[in-house]
């Protein structure tokens, strides 16, 4: 680490010290006694065994509503730039509310902040399987209710992630980010499958239907959880001094501000590739809804792997020539997917991108929240789902144009040579991100 790096460091705010009680793991809890950090040692904490089994039939019925929603778009308006449009909706509201749910986060019980936002959700998903059953679905209908489910998420997904400290203590918060990261990728694999099944024989509004109910489960496990009882800090500043002060820890460090601007680039670049699928399984590929499935399960399967060799601990790589390399392979992967006209390969490189992808991904949250001190982490980790999630909105709406102007094959490819120039100039410029263990 430079001179520079040092002083950076020396200049953020000292990590926050929580009481021994609170934390899973510290001396004197009363469910968790301290073990060393071990190969899926998330899982030996009751609390979070039991949301994680909630969490995990949840992400499956979000991935066959994803999937679903897709086609419904397509059906409804047979535009590539409309189903832009939905996914920039979506993901609009991180844009809005996600810095203010970091400041919630980290000032009020996180556990009911998402027992609220899952319940929303619920509520939502139900309304959209009604509308589409009864055949009243329109586009705007389905604008509004997926702008209704991406509030909820803005204030659910930053929340989450700073709540994982909580359940299993910092020893083993990396290996909850990769069982976290394995769980949404094997849900992947499950729910687009089931979706591309159930489209085909019972109907878009049964995948709609398996959601809303799939909610009921993490509902339940967060409401099994046993957790001492929340006693709300003092607030001596405003909201808005709050989120000011997140802000300046992450332009004081400057590898922190690198991995929120990487994710950032990646949102806008590459990752809209996942909007673009139901145009290559319907124009480029000729495979329909049930291709479309196994395409989305391909991407799962590839990241499945790749988060259960995290969450292993057998990646010994530095994190920082992780996630720079991981980057590079994503991005040259996609370039290969685009100009692929073979289903068979299609589906192999679709496995190889999302093996990659988790692989940064996974890697740029363990780092980023190793580096945090306790008492930002929920506004620092807002910041990053406010860049990751909120950027979408961005990214879809240019790969949504230029699909429409050029083809998805061309919107694709320019994306991922984006991704490299980005890259290309953090490496040179920030070599803190390379030596990053």
């Amino acid at each position: 680490m430079d001179a520079g790096s040092r002083e950076e460091r020396a200049s953020a705010p000292r990590a926050f010290r929580a009481p021994p009680t609170q934390l899973p793991g510290a001396p004197g809890h009363p469910l968790d006694a301290p073990t060393p950090a071990r190969a899926f040692g998330a899982l030996r904490h009751r609390n979070f065994r039991v949301f994680y089994a909630g969490h995990v039939l949840s992400l499956t019925g979000t991935w066959m509503q994803s999937t679903a929603q897709g086609w419904l778009v397509l059906e409804l308006t047979n535009s590539a730039l409309r189903l832009g449009i939905v996914t920039a909706v979506t993901s609009l509201p991180a844009l809005l509310f996600t810095l203010w749910a970091g400041d919630l986060a980290d000032r009020h019980d996180k556990r009911r902040i998402i027992l609220i936002a899952q319940g929303v959700s619920l509520a939502a998903a139900l309304a959209l399987a009604v509308l589409t059953g009864t055949e009243r679905i329109t586009y705007g209908a389905l604008l509004g209710l997926v702008f209704v489910l991406g509030s909820a998420s803005a204030f659910e997904i930053p929340t989450r992630q700073s709540f994982f400290v909580e359940l299993v203590g910092p020893a083993d918060l990396p290996n909850a980010i990769a069982l976290n990261s394995a769980a949404f990728n094997a849900t992947r694999i499950v729910g687009p499958g089931l979706a591309g099944a159930m489209i085909g024989t019972v109907g878009i509004a049964a995948c709609f239907y398996a959601n809303a109910f799939s909610y009921v489960a993490v509902i339940t496990g967060l409401l099994m959880m046993r957790l001492p009882v929340f006693t709300p800090a003092a607030r001596t500043s405003s909201t808005l001094e709050s989120i000011r002060e997140g802000l300046a820890y992450i332009r004081g460090d400057r590898l922190v501000r690198t991995l929120v601007w990487l994710i950032a680039g990646m949102s806008v670049t590459a990752l809209p590739y996942v909007m673009l699928l139901p145009v290559f399984a319907r124009d480029e590929l000729g495979v329909g809804a049930p291709g479309l499935g196994s395409m989305l399960a391909a991407t799962g399967a590839g990241a499945l792997v790749s988060g259960v060799a995290l969450a292993s601990g057998r990646l010994r790589v530095p994190r920082g020539r992780l996630i720079v390399g991981a980057a590079v392979g994503f991005a040259l992967v996609l370039v290969a997917f685009a100009q692929s006209r073979s289903y068979p390969l299609s589906l192999v490189l679709l496995a190889v991108a999302g093996f990659a992808m988790i692989l940064n991904n996974a890697s740029v949250n363990a780092l980023l929240q190793s580096r945090v001190p306790d008492r930002l982490r929920g506004r620092v980790m807002s910041v990053y789902v406010f860049l990751f999630i909120g950027m979408t909105p961005l990214g879809a709406l240019q790969a949504g144009a230029l699909a429409r102007w050029f083809g998805a094959p061309a919107a694709l490819t320019a994306g991922a040579c984006a991704l490299l120039l980005i890259l290309a100039w953090m490496v040179v410029n920030v070599p803190e991100l390379r030596a990053a263990e």
